[in-house]
Order: structure tokens, then C-alpha cells, then sequence
């Protein structure tokens, strides 16, 4: 299985309070409905993400090459406040205008609250720049939504549907509640193939709270996630992760599969430094951690074993920080050929200038370990 991990080309957050304010190299993308002043004067926050159409196309056309894949859309979470039961977020397929290959929004130049208000990119009132032209209103299957009584018109716009036969479901949500992540991962694979197949234009994804949550004056529903955006000085930018079936069980009938818990796992094909361009085939030499006491005239350790088929799986974790940069999941299962079980690894996604350990976990036996020792390796620039 794979993992290939793209980043944005661009975001921004959009403010009602600011309606020509731009944001578009802030380190931070807010979503929000905010109560400031004492006559409860809901303000609301919308949020921009846009992935670029060459590149997605470029790993699902070249890598993918016809196996069956999944998008996920991962943003990372700087702080959070006001969640409480059953918060939804919606994730919609951004628009910018009703006519066939406009221009995409403009990112812009401007961080929140700039003296003077930078106004060179999308903003609350225009996708454009501020006193540029407005989103495109609600027309055939393009939607808007403000509060006139607190907002001018803007805040995006967004596709409720498409001309295809077998449209996506529309928004892809996630619910939050008090206590859990609050980083957000969903599955937009319905969304990309209709960017793939040109029923939808990609125009990026929009981020809002569910209706009733915005322009709401109630001061105790003032939800409020900020993420880290693609100018974040951190290694939690925005993510696009496409995941796709590369598993392979092409063993040689010389090898026999160690179908049992304590075994002995160590890492090969591991030179220790990548290059992000780099995609490295790593080998993993299996042996019983106990064999049994017999006379042999050559060692045991040196004997080959396969993993077994279907129930083995890696992961890689961030040294530093000890969190997952790759779970464990159906598309991270290890694969084998006649010389060993191996798996592949693209370094693109991982950022440069840091360690990471690599995880194997297998079932075997009836029994799930997860092994642990010591396979690491790092991300340097060119």
C-alpha cells in the first residue's frame, strides 16, 4: 500500500468582520463565529484551501496507474475554543464564478489585521481582491450564505452539486465534541474525482460551520479551530493525502511465511539520509526471535522469512515529536517478492531536516506486535 502526501499552492481565511481583508500568507486559517461586542454582533470565519490540479493528476495518473485510490484532506489543529456537543464542520468544493475555466481566487499578500488592511486577494466580499468583483451568488447548483443583519454579502461560494449522473454527497463533514482530536481528517475522494473528471472546476475546499452554528448570536456557541496554514513555520501544514492499494504477493516458494508472534525484524535497504524526491524500497529480513534448539552447521538468524500476507503493516512516526506522519491502515500493508517483505516509502510528505522511526505491526498467531526497534532514518535537503 501507499502513501503520497501533496500540500497546498495556496489558502487564506476569509472574515466577515473584515470583508476586504486579505490573509493569504497568515500562518494560521481560522473557522469561527465570534460574539465581540456586548449587543452579541456575530462575526463570522471561512476558510480557503486549494491543491494543485497538475499534481494531484500527476500521482494518481503515473502512481496510482490504475489501482483503486482515496483522497483525504488532513489540517492540523494550533488552538481551539467554544467546542461543545455535536460541532460540525462542512467541507464543501469551492467556487469562484459560474462561467467555465475563470480564474482561480487569488491568494494574496496579507496577514490578519495588517495596518493598513492588506486587500490584494480573496476576502469576505470578492474572490478577487477587496472592491474586486463578488463571489457568484446562488445560482443552479452554486451556493452562498451571510446574515445581512450582521455581514455584507460574501463569504464564499460553493458547489452543492455537479452535472454528473452520480453526484458526490455534499459537504463532507466532521463532528466535534468536547474532548475529541480536533485535528481534521476526511474523505474527499468523491470531491477530487469530480475535479479529475471536469465536472466540478477545482477551486480548492471551503471550510465553515454548519448553518445554524454561524451568524448565531447565542454567546455560548462560539466555536472557534485555527489551523496551521501552508505559511506556517511549523511541519503541520495543510495536507492532500492520497492513499491507494500497491500491495503485492508475489513470494518464491523458497521462503516461508513466519506465521507466529516473537520474531526478529530488521530493516534493510536503509542508506539512513533521503532526499524529498526521494521514493525508497525498504526490505525487512525475518527471522524467530526463539528457533528451536537444533544441530546445524549455519545459524538460524540468517534463515529468510516472509511476514504474513494481508495482516502486516508499517508506520512511520516524527522522532521529535512521537506522533504518526504515516498510520497504520489498510494502505500500508507490506508486501512481499521473492527475495523479502518489503514496503515503499515516498519522502515527499515528510518534512526535511528531521528524523523519523519507522513501525511494523503484524498479527500473527493470535497475537498483534508492534515492533519497535530502532529503524530510523532522515530527510535532508538538496
Amino acid at each position: 500500500m501507499a502513501v503520497y502526501k501533496l500540500f497546498p499552492y495556496k489558502d487564506t481565511t476569509l472574515y466577515s468582520q473584515y470583508p476586504q481583508m486579505n490573509t493569504g500568507i497568515d500562518p494560521i486559517l481560522q473557522v469561527s463565529n465570534l460574539n465581540f461586542a456586548m449587543n452579541t454582533s456575530p462575526q463570522v470565519a471561512r476558510a480557503l484551501v486549494k491543491f494543485v490540479d497538475s499534481e494531484i493528476n500527476d500521482v494518481i495518473t503515473n502512481l496510482v496507474n490504475g489501482a483503486s485510490w482515496d483522497a483525504y484532506f488532513k489540517l492540523f489543529i494550533a488552538t481551539a475554543q467554544g467546542i461543545v456537543e455535536d460541532s460540525t464542520l462542512e467541507i464543501w468544493p469551492a467556487a469562484t464564478s459560474t462561467t467555465p475555466g475563470t480564474l482561480s481566487w487569488n491568494n494574496g499578500t496579507g496577514t490578519y489585521l495588517d495596518q493598513p488592511l492588506t486587500t490584494d486577494g480573496a476576502c469576505w466580499e470578492s474572490p478577487f481582491f477587496g472592491g474586486g468583483n463578488s463571489w457568484p451568488g446562488i445560482v443552479d447548483n452554486i451556493s452562498m450564505s451571510w446574515d445581512a443583519s450582521y455581514s455584507s454579502p460574501g463569504g464564499g461560494a460553493w458547489y452543492t452539486g455537479s452535472a454528473n449522473p452520480t453526484p458526490p454527497t455534499l459537504p463532507v463533514t466532521q463532528s466535534f465534541d468536547v474532548r475529541t482530536e480536533k485535528d481534521l481528517n476526511v474523505k474527499v475522494t468523491d470531491i477530487v474525482k469530480e475535479w479529475r473528471s471536469n465536472w466540478l472546476p477545482n477551486q480548492g475546499f471551503l471550510l465553515k460551520w454548519e448553518g445554524n452554528a454561524e451568524f448565531n448570536p447565542n454567546k455560548l456557541v462560539q466555536p472557534v479551530l485555527q489551523y496551521y496554514s501552508v505559511d506556517t513555520n511549523t511541519i503541520y501544514p495543510p495536507q492532500l493525502e492520497i492513499r491507494w492499494d500497491d500491495f503485492v504477493w508475489a513470494t518464491s516458494s523458497a521462503i516461508d511465511v513466519l506465521d507466529q508472534p516473537n520474531l526478529k525484524i530488521s530493516l534493510a535497504e536503509n542508506p539512513g539520509t533521503f532526499f524529498p524526491e526521494s521514493v525508497n524500497r525498504f526490505r525487512l529480513n525475518v527471522t524467530q526471535m526463539y528457533p528451536p534448539v537444533v544441530w546445524t552447521t549455519s545459524s538460524l538468524y540468517t534463515i529468510q522469512h516472509y511476514l504474513p500476507s494481508g495482516s502486516s503493516y508499517y508506520a512511520v512516526k516524527d522522532l521529535d515529536t512521537n506522533e504518526y506522519v504515516i498510520e497504520f491502515s489498510q494502505y500500508t500493508k507490506i508486501s512481499a517478492d521473492t527475495t523479502s517483505s518489503y514496503f515503499d516509502i515516498y519522502m515527499n510528505g515528510l518534512e526535511p531536516e528531521r528524523y523519523y522511526k519507522i513501525l511494523v505491526q503484524v498479527t500473527a498467531g493470535g497475537s498483534t506486535t508492534v515492533y519497535d526497534d530502532k529503524y530510523y532514518f532522515k530527510v535532508i535537503n538538496g
